[in-house]
């Protein structure tokens, strides 16, 4: 899974701002660092929605370790995944609709964030891509 270091600075009154190196639209506040922890994950995702409508790549972790880090939950990190490879690959919405052989608002629900797409959509478009996807306990 994905996980984004994230930098947390008080503010002049009395929160917390969170904001992620690597991704620099996201942006969080909370009450204390345990509150600001929490809606670290939001503020990413938030942040997230806004690439896929663009439908620009979404940066990757960078390998500098931090002590505050959020992680992705699994299913939007294969989404994450799964977007920048088709961006890599220029295939637009259209063209993946036209391998998996649905119509179009499935592949918006599948490139949503939001969304509760099932796991094994999420496999078959990837190899609709010469992926597969990958799954382990660690």
């Amino acid at each position: 899974m994905l996980s984004y270091r994230y930098e947390l600075t008080p503010d002049d009154n009395g929160t917390f701002l969170v904001t992620f190196p690597d991704i620099p639209e996201a942006v969080a506040v909370g009450e204390d660092k345990e509150s600001a922890a929490i809606e670290a994950l939001d503020g990413l995702l938030c942040a997230l929605d806004g690439y896929f409508e663009d439908r620009r790549a979404i940066p990757l972790p960078s390998t500098e370790q931090g002590s505050d880090t959020v992680t992705l939950p699994a299913l939007e990190t294969a989404k994450v995944l799964l977007l920048n490879e088709m961006i890599a690959q220029g295939v637009k919405k259209a063209e993946m609709a036209r391998r998996l052989d649905v119509h179009m608002p499935q592949i918006d629900r599948l490139l949503d964030l939001r969304h509760n797409t099932k796991i094994d959509f999420l496999e078959k478009a990837a190899e609709k891509l010469g992926k597969h996807l990958s799954i382990s306990f660690a």
